[in-house]
């Protein structure tokens, strides 16, 4: 696989994996970016102050003054020659999702004729679907989840939405995402969690994060409707819904 490292002003480059959204190239960037944390935390790559994932590339920043592109090049290609092993997830995480409220999920019956399937085998074929967290990007919080079943794949909406509320859980394409705020929206809405996906309040306010492995738990109004209440009051506890490989060591 080719690797190219192009500019991104006088203070960031990008290293480029391919030309194409695949898990094999975003398990590379993944793999990069835990590898140059970790050489940072190691007290390796002096100036570098962030990398930045996308779907295919990884964005370094850095400090002029304490370091340039002409001395980190060389230094990342190292990583890179050196062998980068395929992303694992370094999270598995269960997010609950109602789907059976229609107006959760106003789009189901639609997704459902257009791949000639019951709305019980959309619910069945998402809950499935072996997702991934890519990026985030458009607004905080949301996640462009990959790994939807094929089956499932449709285009975005021909009409899009005003208003999509906070939380919905949506399709297309071959991705899956859950809306962090009420926005405009042209994806196909199937369920809906009642997980806030950006919360100032945290101490980390983005839930999400690339390279999480992600599904979905089927949850009924009234399960929807009591942790909602528990988001809401800030009680809920998240750390139920992560695994990490440490919990499985």
């Amino acid at each position: 696989m080719s690797v190219r490292y192009l500019s991104c002003g006088d203070t960031a480059f990008t290293v480029e994996f391919g030309n194409e959204i695949s898990p094999e190239i975003n398990g590379r960037v993944m793999a990069l970016h835990g590898a140059i944390g970790h050489a940072m935390r190691a007290g390796s790559l002096g100036g570098v102050i962030e990398t930045v994932p996308t779907m295919r590339s990884l964005m370094v920043s850095y400090d002029p003054l304490e370091t340039s592109r002409a001395e980190l090049e060389p230094q990342i290609h190292a990583l890179v020659e050196g062998g980068l092993a395929s992303g694992m997830a370094e999270r598995q995480v269960t997010l609950p999702c109602c789907y059976d409220d229609p107006e959760f999920a106003p789009d189901l019956a639609d997704v459902a004729q257009r791949t000639n399937k019951t709305p019980e085998q959309v619910i069945a074929d998402h809950l499935a679907s072996p997702f991934k967290v890519y990026v985030l990007g458009f607004m905080p919080g949301l996640a462009y989840i990959a790994g939807l079943t094929p089956s499932l794949y449709l285009p975005r909406r021909a009409d899009p939405r005003v208003r999509v509320p906070r939380s919905s859980v949506a399709i297309a394409m071959d991705m899956t995402t859950i809306y962090p705020f009420e926005s405009p929206g042209g994806w196909h809405l199937i369920g809906r969690t009642p997980l806030w996906m950006f919360d100032k309040r945290r101490e980390q306010p983005v839930f999400l994060a690339p390279g999480d492995s992600l599904s979905f738990q089927r949850i009924d109004r009234a399960t929807f409707d009591d942790i909602a209440r528990q988001v809401e009051a800030g009680t809920f506890d998240w750390s139920q819904l992560i695994r990490t490989p440490e919990d499985d060591a």
